[in-house]
């Protein structure tokens, strides 16, 4: 069967076509810069085609997207036909979903009432979901949660200190994000170290346009940085992570700004955008640095303390660490993010290696031989993760 993915992400749309005899990759491809001056890179048979075709939402993204699929010039498939079923990546499924599932329009319904819990993302895994109806009607799909690796964060963990009666009301907890990415990751660490997942505390650094820390315990998430929301736990590209909430009331008295101006200001113009006014992006950010911007270095440098602050605290969740693995665009390609990240973890014996640490985008273990505890960079692979939960599912509702 052959399984097309979609990834939307805040501002960007990612897919991939597989073909589940064997798991062989047909054509993948990323929309950057959704909104912006956004681009689509397709890949397929070795080949690179870099589309410059502004887009202003993800449907258009999404359309011709699908338009590459079936382009005669380097053709993946020959009409919509041959795709078998379509995996979506959901941000948000609340107290919902504690695993795949078949959607339907109950499911629809499930994923529009936890929007408010995911503003940026939840809406968009929407468009793409609807989008394909259009375009495909009739043809099955299965919703993949981020929340759902994280349900077995223990009750102590995932509550916050606020009136109880608010978790029963509005299930306000903590739920945690890029659940698909952590789970993969934290498998494929294993395989490459020869080790069972289940005997590993693993601390995986999801580091994109969103980002998020997890502490993985004998295959299970036990604490992660991400909470309610996606916009809190480690500063990100554009949006605040953690902070004091005073902040946000002070703001909406003396700025008289509205929950839905707050909102957007935490999520669209915070994080390193916020402090340095460079860019969103952390190749931008560091080119400033380059050039003397002292905002855009103390950008990056707040940005790699809070994360080395947050793996050094996952080492009390776990009580210790076996391995450290970064990942996404950032984790995997920015070599001066991990080494500023892991210098500031040298008390724990932490060291890595320069040489190896030059490497972007591939499975390497890049700490010294005399490093306390082994640091990789694994390349996620959500879609993968997504397209196996749609074969299973589709496959058993076959039966």
């Amino acid at each position: 069967m052959k399984i097309l993915v979609i990834n939307c992400g805040s501002s960007s749309l990612k897919y991939q076509l597989i073909d589940m005899d064997g798991e062989k990759l047909i054509a993948k491809g990323t929309y950057e810069r959704i909104g912006e001056a956004s681009f689509l890179t397709h890949k397929i048979n070795g080949q690179k085609y870099v589309l410059q075709n502004p887009v202003k939402t993800h449907k258009e993204a999404l359309n011709f997207a699908i338009e590459q699929l079936l382009n005669k010039d380097y053709p993946a498939i020959a009409s919509l036909d041959e795709i078998g079923a379509i995996g979506h990546r959901t941000v948000h499924g609340g107290e919902y979903f504690k695993e795949s599932v078949i959607i339907d329009d109950e499911v629809i319904r499930r994923i529009e009432e936890c929007s408010s819990l995911a503003p940026v993302h939840n809406p968009c895994s929407l468009i793409g979901i609807r989008a394909c109806q259009e375009l495909m009607p009739g043809k099955p799909m299965v919703g993949v949660f981020d929340t759902a690796f994280h349900q077995t964060i223990p009750e102590e963990r995932y509550i916050y200190p606020i009136p109880y009666k608010y978790y029963e009301k509005y299930k306000i907890r903590k739920y945690g994000f890029h659940g698909t990415s952590h789970l993969y990751v934290s498998r494929r660490i294993a395989e490459l170290m020869g080790k069972n997942v289940e005997d590993l505390k693993i601390v995986n650094c999801h580091l994109g346009q969103g980002a998020s820390i997890c502490a993985i315990q004998n295959g299970k998430s036990v604490e992660t940085s991400m909470g309610l929301t996606p916009i809190s736990g480690i500063p990100m590209c554009s949006r605040s992570g953690d902070l004091d909430p005073s902040i946000v009331t002070f703001l909406m008295k003396n700025e008289t700004m509205s929950p839905d101006e707050i909102d957007d200001m935490l999520n669209k113009e915070s994080g390193l955008w916020g402090i340095s006014g460079v860019s969103k992006d952390v190749r931008d950010i560091e080119a400033a640095v380059d050039e003397g911007n002292e905002r855009a270095k103390l950008a990056l440098d707040y940005y790699k303390y809070i994360i080395a602050q947050t793996i050094a605290k996952y080492a009390v969740s776990m009580q210790g660490i076996d391995v450290i693995t970064f990942t996404a665009g950032v984790g995997e390609n920015q070599t001066r993010i991990r080494k500023g990240i892991c210098d500031n973890l040298k008390f724990m014996g932490i060291k890595i290696d320069d040489e190896k640490n030059k490497a972007k985008s591939e499975e390497i273990c890049i700490s010294s031989d005399d490093s306390s505890i082994p640091v990789w960079i694994v390349p996620t692979n959500e879609e993968l993760v997504i397209a196996r939960d749609t074969l299973r599912l589709v496959s058993e509702g076959n039966k």
